[in-house]
């Protein structure tokens, strides 16, 4: 497949890193034995082998040598500071002063939620990824008057990267009490509603969402879906986990005017079990008594909104 400058801005945009790379090179016109002579120049050894695992995907740059490399391919390749090495989760730092606090759940059962998706994803075969970039994501959560999440729902907009796909899979995670069983899956635009399955220990409802035709290799499309609970206690956070970089998220979340809160703010988390920072004070507006975030390029890791009661 030829690239283009547009398309490497795309994937520069939206992620994740091993096509934007392989985009770049493909770009810039430049073979691997190339690119780690330009590296060796500058006193970064790499191996052809490890540049060719990262643009495949088969690995990804960690170890703080191989985050100096990455740094210097935006360099070689002539691409914009940082835009590579924010695909990979790696940001300048929480401004200083910013209080951080815990995840509100704990470790444990955040870990417990994570093999529980694999496990469900297994089930219904879905690789990790699933073929899919997020180009942007507006999603509403309403809180009902007993402090419980009634609803919410999503406005997806994806570009496949590879032939074929057909599928997106939703994942809900309810609050505690929640009953898996009883939550209702909608496809609500653009799709339908395939298998679903859930696990009533951990709350985790995932549902499969199908899509009217095959997309192929850059194509996109736009659906919606939602998640009807009401089942759990109550609700304290709505968090939204991100495997890979992508376009805008947006999160609006609507209390019942019987049941408001005495603050809201927003926060990122780097990964699971990680010190909440970023945070900032969202105030409640409008007649339907909504906070929102808004994120124009997500990178790897944690956003949500949170909020006390009393």
């Amino acid at each position: 497949m030829e690239h283009t400058e547009a398309d490497l801005a795309q994937a520069l945009h939206t992620g994740p890193f091993h096509l934007a790379l392989r985009a770049a090179l493909a770009v810039r016109g430049l073979p691997l034995q190339r690119v780690q002579h330009h590296l060796a120049h500058r006193g970064i050894k790499v191996g052809v082998t490890s540049l060719s695992y990262w643009q495949q995907g088969a690995r990804r740059p960690q170890r703080p040598e191989s985050l100096r490399a990455v740094r210097a391919l935006e360099e070689v390749l002539e691409l914009p500071g940082n835009s590579l090495i924010r695909l990979l989760g790696i940001g300048e730092g929480s401004r200083q002063g910013e209080v951080e606090r815990p995840s509100a759940r704990p470790y444990r059962s955040l870990t417990e939620v994570s093999t529980t998706v694999e496990a469900l994803l297994s089930e219904l075969e879905s690789p990790a990824d699933g073929g899919l970039h997020t180009v942007g994501h507006h999603e509403r959560v309403r809180i009902g008057a007993t402090r419980e999440l009634v609803e919410r729902e999503s406005r997806h907009v994806v570009r496949a990267h590879r032939d074929g796909i057909d599928r997106y899979i939703a994942i809900h995670h309810g609050d505690p009490g929640c009953e898996p069983a009883r939550v209702r899956v909608s496809a609500l635009e653009n799709c339908r509603t395939g298998r679903v399955r859930w696990h009533r220990p951990t709350g985790v409802v995932v549902a499969e969402l199908l899509f009217d035709a095959r997309l192929r290799a850059g194509d996109t499309h736009v659906f919606g879906y939602g998640f009807e609970d009401g089942t759990g206690g109550p609700s304290t956070e709505y968090v939204r986990g991100f495997t890979y970089a992508g376009g805008q998220y947006v999160l609006q979340v609507a209390f019942d005017e019987r049941a408001l809160p005495v603050r809201c703010r927003r926060f990122a988390q780097a990964t699971t079990g990680a010190p909440r920072g970023a945070r900032t004070d969202l105030t409640l507006s409008g007649r339907h008594r909504t906070v929102h975030l808004v994120e124009q390029g997500v990178r790897p890791g944690i956003l949500g909104i949170d909020w006390d009661w009393d």
